[in-house]
């Protein structure tokens, strides 16, 4: 990824690491998605390529968009008809280990909110699987400012729903 890109915050990375960055919101749900390999394999291929997002109800990700890789920027949009928001973002790390798979992405100018979210998928010792989303945020536009406590509620049910959509990918995996 270049230096050029031009991040909305100073804590590019920061999901990769506790804690998390102070003067944020901070976000953290974790859903198991079951037990053993090909539910680990199923789980961060579809993280890796956007079908997790694509699955989720209300959540668009353009056509086109190439596989997330550090540097890939993406617009994703979330809700429906007039009350769709989008802003871009960048993806800033990605793994692709032996028992963790994932990337986070952080925000660049005109996304409603500054910060950074992972979306990471990991496979413990006995062949537990589970995806957790972490982020950090704060508002950056007058109307996520305006909105309040109620935007750190749909960040949470947005996390829970990655989750859902996730296992709902994995269900003929395994486990």
């Amino acid at each position: 990824m270049t230096t050029a890109t031009p991040f909305t915050y100073p804590e590019v990375g920061a999901t990769a690491r506790t804690p998390l960055p102070a003067g944020y919101h901070h976000l953290r749900v974790t859903t198991r998605l079951g037990r053993g390999r090909a539910v680990f394999r199923a789980a961060a291929e579809a993280v890796l390529d956007w079908r997790m997002h694509r699955a989720m109800t209300g959540v668009r990700i353009p056509a086109g968009t190439p596989p997330v890789a550090p540097g890939v920027r993406v617009r994703p949009a979330i809700g429906f008809g007039p009350l769709r928001l989008s802003g871009e973002c960048a993806v800033v790390r990605v793994v692709r280990e032996e028992t963790t798979a994932g990337f986070a992405y952080g925000t660049l100018p005109g996304h409603p909110e500054c910060g950074e979210e992972a979306f990471v998928v990991a496979i413990d010792e006995d062949g537990r699987v589970a995806l957790t989303v972490l982020a950090f945020s704060r508002p950056a536009r007058w109307f996520t400012r305006a909105a309040g406590p109620l935007v750190r509620i749909v960040q949470r049910a947005y996390g829970r729903e990655c989750g859902r959509a996730l296992r709902r990918l994995c269900a003929g995996a395994g486990g």
